[in-house]
């Protein structure tokens, strides 16, 4: 598990915005700014939470890791991913606005941005073919019922599903 964790969220989260911010200009927030070090506050609290949260089920649940040579053998429909289907990618989401609020910068958000656009191909492309291949009919009705990317208000249940 840590081998992935430093792979994946340490490169996104911390070395390729490191990186950026090196190569591009940007000013750190200024405190005497309340709302915006408030909203900094809640999208790194919420990304770090949701990021921990999901591996701990990955681990604990599924079985598996966050990395692709590691997967859950399991579906994992608790917890996060009761409201959203990819809530550890909401939790980098969340993360990465949080960077761009702290750093104020354009690249940062730009890079955010192209993120999500990956992302937004990647999963329905390649990822949810290989969950359709483990899960069958269970990951098709959790996916008629649960959003990729952005939250759903309440929690799905597997009782939710139609016969």
């Amino acid at each position: 598990m840590l081998k992935a964790i430093f792979i994946l969220p340490f490169n996104v989260l911390i070395s390729i915005p490191v990186l950026i911010l090196y190569f591009n200009d940007f000013e750190m927030i200024k405190t005497e700014n309340i709302f915006l070090l408030f909203l900094m506050c809640v999208f790194f609290a919420s990304g770090l939470m949701l990021m921990i949260w999901t591996m701990f089920l990955f681990a604990k649940v599924g079985k598996g890791s966050l990395a692709p040579w590691d997967p859950v053998n399991k579906l994992i429909i608790t917890g996060p991913y009761a409201y959203v289907r990819n809530p550890m990618i909401f939790g980098v989401f969340l993360f990465l606005g949080g960077e761009c609020f702290l750093f104020q910068s354009r690249a940062l958000f730009y890079y955010l941005l192209i993120f999500i656009g990956i992302n937004s191909v990647y999963f329905p492309l390649i990822e949810e073919k290989g969950l359709y291949k483990r899960y069958g009919r269970e990951y098709q009705e959790y996916k008629k019922n649960v959003p990729g990317f952005f939250p759903r208000l309440s929690p799905y249940r597997r009782e939710d599903m139609k016969e």
